[in-house]
């Protein structure tokens, strides 16, 4: 995939279709505008934002503290095209809104989501830095 003047091969470990990926390579590109570099700090930081909000999203006893936590991981995700992750933030926002007690099955499936992320955006900057000569 082109990457400004630096190209990654997907290859093994990233290898999923685009509607499977735990992020949007395409969309990730049109927001860094191309940029290797750029999208090597953005995913850093997108990283430990998820790592640090899944965290206190584990950790919160007040409904509210929970919400503003989903609410955290849906618009970061958004904002670099982890959309499965998004998307499942918004599903158990819009439980917990209309009253439906967060189910702990949600929690692990978020749990997961986050793991695979993870797991990606590593395998990811590894290639992309690879490619900077970082």
């Amino acid at each position: 995939m082109a990457r400004g003047n630096v190209v990654v091969d997907l290859g093994q470990g990233l290898s999923e279709s685009a509607h499977t990926r735990p992020i949007d390579l395409d969309h990730l590109d049109r927001q860094t505008l191309g940029d290797g570099g750029l999208q090597a700090e953005v995913l850093r930081m997108f990283d430990d934002l998820v790592a640090r909000t899944f965290l206190r999203l584990e950790q919160s006893a007040e409904l509210a503290e929970v919400l503003s936590h989903l609410k955290v991981l849906r618009a970061g995700a958004e904002g670099v095209g982890a959309f499965p992750l998004a998307r499942l933030a918004a599903q158990t926002e819009e439980e917990l809104t209309t009253g439906v007690n967060i189910n702990p099955e949600r929690v692990d499936d978020l749990q997961m989501a986050v793991e695979e992320l993870r797991a990606f955006i590593a395998v990811l900057l590894g290639k992309i830095e690879a490619e900077l000569g970082e």
